[in-house]
This record gives C-alpha cells, sequence and structure tokens, in this order.
C-alpha cells in the first residue's frame, strides 16, 4: 500500500491531502479504511466517491456518492445533494457512454434521467443556484443521444454554460460546453462546435476544475475532433489528456482512453511499434474493465497496425475481440478480407457497415475503404459513386484532412477509368496534404497513385522515382504487403520498350486496352474521333497486330499497361 501521513496530522486529514495532491489510490484507500471504522461525513464520502470513481472501482463510488445525497439531503442541505444526485446519474452512464456519445441509448439512461428529475425536485423552494444548471446538462445530453435532437440539446446546453458562468462554476460551464460543442458539430456546423469545444478544454486547463469532468471534457473533445476529421486538434486534446492522466496518482479511469488515442496518434505518424505497445497496455485488464468502450477501440487499433505489417491471423483475432466488446470492425476487418483475396466478403462488409451508417461523417470513415475495396473486386461504377459521395462531404465539411482522403479516393478512379491525366492532380495535393500532417503511410499510398499515373503517361523515370520514395517508407514502416506489391510494376521502362509508340499513342493504347471505343477515347482525351482513328491505325502497324483485342494483349504481355 502507498498509503503514508505525514507526522502530526490525523488520517483524516492524511487522506484530504493526498486527494488534493491527486495521489487517488491513497486517497481511496486511505478514506476506504476510515470509513470501515467510523463513518465520514458527506464531504468525505464526495471525495471517497471521486476517488474510487478514478481508481476504477464504480461500485464503491456510486456506494459512496448515494450515502452523501441521503445525508445532505436528510440535513435540509438541498443544493449540495441536487449536485450529488445529477453526478450520481452521470455515474450511471459511465465514462465511455458520457465520452463518446455514440449515437445510442445507454441502458442506464433512464436512471439518469430519474436522478435529475430527482434533484429538481430538491430545488423546488431554492433560489437561482449554479445547481439548476447542473441538472440542465443530463437533459442535454438526453436530448443529443437519445433523441438525435442536435438543435435541442445545443440550446439546453447553452443555458446550462449560461449557469456556469453566471455563477462562476467551472464545472457545471466545462461540462455545458462540452456537449453543446459536440451537438453543435451534430448539426452539421463543424466550425462553430469545434471552437465551442476549444472553449470547454481552455477552461479544462485552468486546472481547477474536478478531475472525473476534467478527464470526461478532454474525452469528449478529442473523440468529436477524430469524428470531424481535424487531425490537429486530435493531436493538441490527445496529448493534452495524456498530460493530464499523467498528473492523476494511481488513477485508472480514462487512462485506457489516453492510451487508445495515443496508439491512434502513433498510428497516423508512423510509429508503429509504439501503437502496437500502447494498445496493448489499454487492454490491460484493470483498465479495460473501467472503460470497456476504450478497450475495444484500442484492439480496433491494434487489429489495423497488424493488418498494414500483414499479420492477418493475428489481426482477424484482435477485430474478432473488439467485436465482442461491442465494435464494429469495420472498415478494417473488410480490408483484411481484401487483403485475404476473399472480394465477396470485403464486398458484403462494406456495403453492410455503409447501409447502416447514416451520420454523414460516420459513412465518411467508410468510403475510402469502399473506394479501394469496390475498385478491387473491379466495381468501378459503385467506387466511382463512393467517391463521389467522398467528395460531396468533404466539400460541405471543410477539413483538410477529409479533403485529401476525396482528392486521393477520387484520383484512384479516374485512375482505374484510364484518365491518368486528370487522377495526377488530385493524387498530388493528397500526397502534399499527407506530407503537410506527417502521415508517412498516406503519402505512400499517394505516391503510389502518383507512380501509376506517371508510368501510364509514359514517364517511366518519375514513375521510378515515386515508387522508390514509397518502398522506403513502407520499408521504414513495415508495411510487407505494400512494399510487396510496390516492386517492379512501375520500374523504369525502357525506350525500347515503347516499340515505337508516341507518348499520345501509348495513352490512347492504355485506354484501348480498357474497352474503351474510338468515340470514349476521344471523349477522355477531347480530341476528334478522326485523330483517334489515326492514332489506332498507326498502333496496329507499329505492334504488327491485325486487331483491337490483339493490341490490347500485346500491351498487358510487354507491360506497357
Amino acid at each position: 500500500m502507498g498509503t503514508h501521513v505525514a507526522a502530526g496530522i490525523s488520517p483524516l486529514e492524511g487522506a484530504r491531502k493526498a486527494s488534493a495532491d491527486r495521489r487517488w489510490l491513497d486517497a481511496y484507500e486511505a478514506l476506504s479504511q476510515i470509513d470501515a471504522q467510523s463513518a465520514l461525513s458527506a464531504a468525505d464520502l464526495e471525495l471517497l466517491a471521486t476517488a474510487a470513481f478514478l481508481c476504477g472501482h464504480s461500485e464503491e463510488c456510486r456506494q459512496a456518492r448515494l450515502r452523501a445525497y441521503q445525508i445532505y439531503a436528510s440535513a435540509g442541505d438541498f443544493r449540495r445533494a441536487a449536485r450529488c444526485a445529477a453526478t450520481i446519474g452521470f455515474d450511471q452512464i459511465g465514462i465511455g457512454e458520457i465520452a463518446q456519445a455514440v449515437g445510442c441509448l445507454p441502458a442506464s439512461m433512464s436512471s439518469c434521467s430519474a436522478w435529475a428529475a430527482q434533484g429538481s425536485a430538491l430545488l423546488e423552494h431554492e433560489g437561482d443556484c449554479a445547481e439548476r444548471g447542473f441538472l440542465l446538462v443530463p437533459v442535454a445530453f438526453e436530448q443529443l443521444v437519445m433523441e438525435r435532437n442536435h438543435a435541442g440539446a445545443a440550446s439546453t446546453a447553452a443555458q446550462a454554460a449560461e449557469v456556469g458562468r453566471r455563477f462562476d462554476d467551472l464545472d457545471l460551464l466545462a461540462f455545458a460546453l462540452s456537449i453543446q460543442g459536440r451537438s453543435i458539430l451534430r448539426s452539421g456546423s463543424v466550425l462553430e462546435g469545434m471552437a465551442v469545444l476549444d472553449e470547454s478544454a481552455t477552461v479544462v486547463a485552468t486546472g481547477v476544475v474536478s478531475p472525473p469532468i476534467s478527464g470526461i471534457v478532454l474525452s469528449f473533445a478529442i473523440d468529436a475532433s477524430e469524428e470531424a476529421f481535424d487531425l490537429g486538434r486530435f493531436d493538441q486534446w490527445t496529448r493534452a489528456l495524456t498530460k493530464w492522466c499523467d498528473e492523476q496518482q494511481g488513477m485508472v479511469a480514462f487512462r485506457c482512453r489516453s492510451l487508445g488515442h495515443r496508439a491512434r496518434l502513433s498510428q497516423l505518424h508512423g510509429k508503429w511499434g509504439d501503437a502496437l505497445e500502447q494498445a496493448t497496455q489499454a487492454c490491460e485488464k484493470q483498465m479495460s474493465d473501467a472503460d470497456p468502450p476504450a478497450a475495444a477501440a484500442a484492439l480496433y487499433r491494434q487489429a489495423e497496425v497488424l493488418r498494414l505489417r500483414g499479420e492477418l491471423t493475428a489481426a482477424e483475432a484482435a477485430y474478432g475481440r473488439a467485436s465482442q466488446l461491442g465494435f464494429d470492425p469495420q472498415p478494417g476487418l473488410a480490408l483484411l478480407r481484401l487483403a485475404e483475396g476473399d472480394t465477396h466478403s470485403a464486398v458484403a462488409s462494406i456495403n453492410r457497415a455503409l447501409a447502416e451508417s447514416r451520420d454523414r461523417l460516420q459513412r465518411a470513415t467508410m468510403l475510402p475503404a469502399a473506394v479501394e475495396i469496390l475498385l478491387g473486386s473491379a466495381d468501378l461504377p459503385g467506387a466511382s459513386k463512393a467517391a463521389t459521395e467522398l467528395v460531396e462531404i468533404a466539400a460541405d465539411h471543410g477539413s483538410p484532412a477529409l479533403a485529401a482522403m476525396a482528392k486521393q479516393a477520387s484520383g484512384a478512379v479516374l485512375l482505374a477509368k484510364g484518365d491518368a491525366l486528370a487522377a495526377l492532380p488530385s493524387v498530388r495535393q493528397a500526397c502534399r496534404a499527407w506530407r503537410y500532417f506527417a502521415l508517412p503511410y498516406d503519402e505512400a499510398r499517394a505516391r503510389m497513385l502518383i507512380a501509376r499515373c506517371c508510368w501510364m503517361l509514359g514517364d517511366s523515370d518519375a514513375a521510378a522515382l515515386e515508387v522508390s520514395a514509397a518502398r522506403r517508407i513502407f520499408t521504414r514502416l513495415g508495411a510487407k504487403p505494400d512494399l510487396a506489391q510496390s516492386g517492379s510494376k512501375f520500374a523504369k521502362v525502357p525506350a525500347a520498350s515503347t516499340h515505337g509508340l508516341t507518348s499520345r499513342e501509348l495513352e490512347v493504347l492504355r485506354l484501348l486496352a480498357t474497352g474503351l471505343t474510338n468515340r470514349m477515347i476521344a471523349d477522355e482525351l477531347v480530341v476528334a474521333v478522326r485523330t483517334v482513328d489515326t492514332h489506332v491505325s498507326s498502333i496496329l502497324t507499329k505492334l504488327e497486330v491485325s486487331s483491337r483485342s490483339a493490341a490490347t494483349a500485346f500491351a498487358y504481355r510487354h507491360h506497357l499497361v
């Protein structure tokens, strides 16, 4: 046991000091021992409840808070009792549901509402007070999660935040702003919503917000930034949560969530070994028991890194464990099936996931994978439709990261259609964005698309340079499947291997090999049909073949397409 009491102070004073110093395990153990010998006061029971909550002992937290509530109510201290009632309600929901607000009603929501109503009844004869605002927070949360009434939730939370400002109650202000910001974000006003979430995180940064609410608000902000594809804020707030967790000695709550977000950051920035280590730590029993939704998300992150490294069996096992904890392992599992060559299952999985996703931003997380899978199954119309939807969402949203995803997806579709010239600017823009955000894996994938564009346009030198750069990144990351696929296909093509065709004739041949008619090729190249007729005649003559099908076979056999 780490509990220690300085000379000259009582065990209770020592426990209070441990709480003030954020030594939560010491505080929990000391207060529990004292309470077993003689009943604690209501205020000390609240300290015990907070310490129990942060140490992952949810039942002890609930019991201590309930006893504090009863003492306050019996003594006629209705304001403190009302605040306790609201907190008991939030404790019923749990860390994960508050932080994620994933769009489903937690089983304990009715209990939360009941406690909020009970607290409101206690204040019937009380004057204006901060507790009235505090009791608006669960109402706003229920509007956001259960009713999907985003405008109503934002309005209710704004009222609560105004009360918090008026009474200088920073716990109330931070909590209310976090729900208000998430509600505004869900309504489609991304910039406004993120600005409100910025304010909630700024309030927490003052250091005077209570630990449970600090953790909830930071977690809420991180989940919102990930949902909004705001990589800058995701990085900033994840670091803030990590720093805050490191300041709480003996704390279990929120540490699983912090590790899971750090794993996500490590994966994005190419530190895959760190990502696996952090995800594994997040899944340790004590932390995962305290926050099952965060543990499930960490398992999914673990699976994603394993899949990208080519460890498909281990990845499938991690996806399965995430699913057991209630996490839908898509689009990762569908991409795993694609990597295994099971395109039928991959298409079925991604189509099911898209059909089930109602929120546009949620669909945006699935659409890049859908484009990749549908292209892999030769469903060009389906891939084109998915890319178009992603472009439309990105245009409405304003996120640079989402815009880059859309550019890369649309470029891949254009490339599959044989229009390398139109695809090239899109994939170059995506590549520049990934370099700016320091996302090496995404950059390497974009470079491979650029290589394909250059190769199709006859510039084998540029293609070889892009492939070389991509392979260096894949090698450093340990992305074995991508490294294997980036082999010699786009290596420099000797001039002799063009068989005398000009760059324009090569372009026409590659379009011809996709099955396009001369009219369609003319439309693609914006030239006259007679010009294409001339090019096709010249191609047949130079290759010494008599038909379009023979020219197509020649092109594939000699790696011209």
